[in-house]
This record gives C-alpha cells, sequence and structure tokens, in this order.
C-alpha cells in the first residue's frame, strides 16, 4: 500500500491553518488570562477595602462603647443633672418607726 504523498500547495495550506489556529488558541488564551487576572485583583480590592471599613467601623464602635461607658458613671450623671437640667439634690426624708414592745409576736 503506498501513500500518496501531499502537494505542496495542500502542505502550506495545512501548515498556514495550524498557524492560525495556534495564534488564535494563543491569543484567546492570553485574553482569558488577563480578564481572570483583572477579576482577581478588582475581588481582592474589593476585599481590601472591606476589611479597612470593617476595621474602621469596629473603632467606631470602640470608641462608642467607651464613651457610653464613661457617661454612664453616677458622678457624670450627677453633674450633668445639675448643670444641663439645673436639678438639685433633695434632702433625704427620715422616717421613724416606733415600737410597741408590749406585742412582740406581732410583728
Amino acid at each position: 500500500m503506498s501513500r500518496k504523498r501531499l502537494s505542496k500547495r495542500t502542505r502550506d495550506v495545512i501548515q498556514s491553518l495550524i498557524f492560525f489556529i495556534s495564534t488564535l488558541g494563543i491569543i484567546s488564551c492570553l485574553i482569558i488570562y488577563l480578564w481572570v487576572y483583572t477579576e482577581i485583583d478588582e475581588t481582592l480590592l474589593a476585599i481590601e477595602i472591606q476589611n479597612s471599613t470593617a476595621n474602621e467601623l469596629q473603632n467606631v464602635n470602640n470608641e462608642l462603647q467607651s464613651e457610653i461607658e464613661s457617661l454612664s458613671r453616677p458622678d457624670v450623671i450627677a453633674r450633668k443633672a445639675r448643670q444641663e437640667l439645673n436639678m438639685v439634690y433633695t434632702q433625704p426624708e427620715t422616717l421613724r418607726i416606733t415600737l410597741d414592745h408590749s406585742m412582740p409576736g406581732t410583728l
């Protein structure tokens, strides 16, 4: 069985097709690589922004918690009541209870 030899023109066409297909494959692979790289880069940037925002919100939360703790102290509440609300302290009332010692079992 003898094989039929390809003509030079057919070989050139096949080589041109292989070159064209490989060139298109390489270009499409580079485009896909750049697209994936860009998506990953944007995602990492978004994650960094979210992390910095979360840290900033945590700092604000800590500051507010500290302010709440400092404002809930009794001396601060009393000072604000006196200065801003013009409240005054009242004299404590004393209650006197007299017990009748003749009936010790009634209590």
